[in-house]
């Protein structure tokens, strides 16, 4: 991973702030998709969101102070333009935003750009039915596997609130992959 005060640096300077862009790009464009990916679940809203997250980005790198990482922030502005875009979306066809998240899960198998059998189907329709905080605190801390320090600059919540929503998602999802 490059140094992340170099890119922030080459970001905020107007003469190298393309190429930083684009070497931030680079290094962040895998794990950023599939955060997005996890939280919106289709594969062309994800796209869309990660544009929409790279143009905040881009426009909001003088406001970074480097008080968190550059990684929870850009994290950050990922995960608020994805729920943004699936509150919009969801009331766009007026959906509740758990009418919406079902509605996904069921379009997974559809989906040529989901890969994973019948069992991951199953484990995504159980992560779906978590409320949308522990949904996100699940994914971060088993898929990504943040460090709980990491979970609370993204979601700015404390550690002990990550904690126990992380425990109290894991048990759901564990009653609901049995009763299955």
């Amino acid at each position: 991973m490059q140094d992340q005060s170099l890119l922030v640096d080459a970001l905020k300077n107007p003469k190298t702030k393309e190429k930083g862009f684009k070497a931030l790009v680079k290094e962040f464009h895998q794990p950023l998709y599939w955060h997005i990916r996890k939280i919106v679940l289709n594969h062309e809203d994800a796209d869309d969101v990660l544009q929409n997250t790279y143009v905040k980005i881009f426009k909001n790198i003088k406001k970074f102070r480097g008080e968190s990482k550059l990684f929870s922030w850009m994290y950050r502005i990922a995960t608020n333009e994805s729920l943004s875009f699936i509150k919009e979306k969801s009331k766009k066809i007026g959906y509740s935003i758990n009418e919406y998240n079902e509605h996904q899960i069921n379009q997974l198998q559809a989906d040529a750009y989901f890969e994973g059998g019948e069992i991951a189907i199953k484990l995504q329709q159980s992560i779906a039915k978590l409320p949308q905080k522990q949904r996100l605190i699940f994914n971060l801390k088993y898929y990504e596997e943040l460090k709980y320090e990491e979970i609370s600059e993204i979601l700015e919540t404390s550690v002990g609130s990550l904690k126990a929503s992380y425990h109290h998602a894991v048990k759901k999802i564990k009653n609901e992959l049995e009763g299955q």
